[in-house]
């Protein structure tokens, strides 16, 4: 298809699973209302965000795949005949979890999945806690719409996933995320933080030729420990075209959804112009399998 239309959904959750699935869904058929193909959801956008903490019981929130959450989504994508990108906490077996980025088609069929392959450790994103690194490695997901290369949230600071998604043939770099400010950082670090993420993800978008859609939460959410202020999650949400442009960007204040036509021939055009897939040193690359170089 020449030009696609994408839906994001920005939204604050709550503790609430039930309210935020049905706020999902509001949003969800909104998006399709005003002719969205594409919509895609931020990370693991069921619950609060929960790894704040280390906490066993939490576990209790991960799902099969296929499971409740899967048939819930693929209604959905029926329903509004689009493809839907979801971001899930999987259960794959007792002890063994992944964070699970699903893709349903317009039929409502699970087109593909992503496990979640670089995962943080750091005060309030305690993910190594919750989630084993995926196996699957970075394959893009074939859609009626093309292939979109899905990643989610710490994989966007590495450009190496978007080349490697690039370098299979994704034709749309897609970023559920969830990511956000303490409070007691200054205004000037919190301009940096938040600038940092932006253009580590538009320089994905430039220097592989795609355009990237990433999807941030947004909203205050505390810690239950009372160990820090919990995190603003800093909205944001955006489309780039190929050369890096922003095609839309959300504030950072309220939930918002926004509908944006990607024109998918300008890939080509961009990759004719900045032939950068055609110029790589692809003999001289192999220290990049390395930790680091001693």
């Amino acid at each position: 298809m020449k030009k696609i239309k994408v839906g994001i959904i920005q939204q604050s959750n709550t503790a609430d699973i039930r309210v935020n699935l049905m706020n999902l869904a509001k949003s969800i058929e909104a998006c399709a209302a005003h002719g969205a193909q594409l919509i895609v959801l931020q990370e693991l956008h069921n619950s609060l965000y929960f790894c704040q903490t280390e906490n066993t019981n939490l576990f209790d929130l991960a799902e099969p795949i296929p499971g409740p959450s899967t048939g819930f989504y693929s209604e959905l994508a029926a329903a509004n005949k689009i493809v839907l990108v979801t971001s899930l906490f999987e259960k794959r077996a007792p002890g063994l979890y992944h964070n699970t980025a699903v893709v349903f088609d317009r039929d409502g069929s699970i087109a593909g999945k992503y496990r979640k392959m670089h995962i943080p450790d750091d005060p309030a994103y305690y993910e190594k806690f919750y989630f084993t690194p995926g196996d699957i490695g970075f394959e893009p997901i074939q859609t009626s719409l093309g292939k979109l290369g899905v990643l989610v949230c710490w994989d966007q600071w590495y450009p190496e996933a978007a080349r490697l998604m690039a370098l299979k043939g994704a034709e749309l770099l897609i970023y559920p995320t969830a990511i956000g400010w303490e409070s007691s950082d200054t205004d000037d670090e919190k301009a940096r933080q938040l600038n940092a993420w932006i253009i580590s993800q538009r320089a994905h978008a430039v220097a592989n030729g795609l355009p990237v859609i990433s999807v941030n939460r947004v909203g205050h959410e505390p810690d239950p420990s009372g160990q820090t202020n919990g995190i603003l999650f800093w909205g944001n949400s955006f489309v780039a075209g190929p050369q890096g442009e922003f095609l839309a960007q959300a504030g950072n204040n309220h939930p918002e959804n926004m509908v944006v036509e990607i024109d998918m021939e300008r890939s080509e055009n961009v990759r004719r112009w900045w032939p950068f897939l055609r110029d790589r040193r692809i003999d001289e690359y192999e220290g990049l399998t390395k930790r680091f170089l001693d």
